[in-house]
C-alpha cells in the first residue's frame, strides 16, 4: 500500500451549471446547484483517497455549519481521514459557475485558513508517509510535511514554502494562472523539479532533468476544468510516493486530470485505481 496525505486547505463550495457566466448587470439561471467540500487541499486528499484507498488530510477549518458538514462530507461521503483543527471563524466558502464551456469561474468568500505547526494534529506521523501534497499551511507545516518520502507542492502556498528552509521534491504549477508565478531563485534550496502544466498542450519540467509531455486523450467528453490541477498534483504525488519515476508520475497525473475533466464538478469523474 502507498501512503500518502495532503497537508492544507479546505472550502465550502457551492456550484451552479449555466450555460455561461453572467456579463456584468445581466442575470443567468442556473440549471443546477450543489455543495461540495472542496478547493486544492479537499480535491487532492479525495483524488489520493481514491488512488491508494485511503488518504491523511491535516487542516483547519471553522467553527460554523459550513465547517462541520465539511469534515463531515470528507471522512463519510469522499471517504478522506481527516484531522482538522479548528478556527473561531466562519468556514471560508467560495461560488463557482460551471459553464458550457467547460470552464469554472470562482469567487472566493473569506481567508484561507490553514493548519500550522502548533495545531493539535498528528503532525509526527506524517514522516511515516510515501508521498504528501501541500496546498497551505505555515513553515512549521512545511517542515513537518518534509517528513514524507516525497513532498509535493504548489507555488499558491509560496510564502510558507520559501521561509521553511526545506528542499521540495516537486513544484507544480500552471503555467496560464499568474497566482502560481515560479521564478529561479524564489525558493531556496530550488525545488528537485518544477512542473508546469498548460492543459491542453500537456506540460513541461525542470530541474535534475528536463523534458516534456503531451496532453492525454479525454476518456469522454469534457464537462468541467473544476478539480483538474489539483488531481493531476494529487496523482503525481501519488506516483512518486509509489516508486516511479517522474515522467511516469507525471503520466498519471495527467490521466487523472483527464478524468477529472470529464464529470461534474470535482468529484463526478476522479480516477480510480481500486
Amino acid at each position: 500500500m502507498v501512503r500518502v496525505g495532503v497537508v492544507g486547505h479546505v472550502e465550502w463550495v457551492q456550484f451552479a451549471v449555466v450555460e455561461r457566466v453572467p456579463a456584468a448587470g445581466t442575470i443567468v439561471h442556473a440549471r443546477e446547484t450543489f455543495f461540495e467540500p472542496a478547493g486544492g487541499g479537499a480535491v487532492a486528499a479525495v483524488q489520493l483517497a481514491r488512488l491508494a484507498g485511503s488518504a491523511v488530510f491535516l487542516t483547519a477549518t471553522g467553527n460554523d455549519d459550513a465547517a462541520r458538514e465539511v469534515r463531515r462530507a470528507l471522512r463519510d461521503r469522499l471517504g478522506v481521514e481527516v484531522h482538522a483543527a479548528t478556527r473561531d471563524e466562519p468556514q471560508r466558502r467560495t461560488f463557482t459557475f460551471l459553464d458550457d464551456a467547460g470552464e469554472r469561474t470562482i469567487t472566493v468568500l473569506g481567508e484561507r485558513i490553514v493548519p500550522r505547526r502548533s495545531d493539535p494534529l498528528p503532525w509526527e506521523s506524517l514522516g511515516e508517509l510515501d508521498g504528501i501534497y501541500l496546498t497551505a499551511g505555515d513553515a512549521g507545516a512545511v517542515r513537518a510535511a518534509r517528513a514524507a518520502r516525497v513532498l509535493v507542492a504548489t507555488p499558491r502556498a509560496m510564502g510558507a514554502l520559501a521561509s521553511s528552509g526545506v528542499r521540495l521534491d516537486v513544484l507544480v504549477r500552471s503555467d496560464s494562472d499568474p497566482s502560481e508565478r515560479y521564478e529561479p531563485g524564489m525558493l531556496d534550496p530550488a525545488p528537485r523539479w518544477v512542473v508546469s502544466t498548460r492543459g491542453e498542450r500537456g506540460g513541461s519540467w525542470t530541474g535534475e532533468t528536463e523534458g516534456a509531455w503531451a496532453a492525454t486523450a479525454l476518456p469522454g467528453p469534457p464537462v468541467d476544468a473544476y478539480g483538474c490541477g489539483d488531481s493531476f498534483a494529487a496523482a503525481l504525488a501519488y506516483g512518486l510516493g509509489a516508486g516511479m519515476d517522474l515522467p511516469r508520475a507525471i503520466e498519471l497525473g495527467a490521466r487523472c486530470g483527464a478524468a477529472c475533466l470529464c464529470g461534474r464538478g470535482p468529484y463526478g469523474a476522479q480516477l480510480s485505481l481500486s
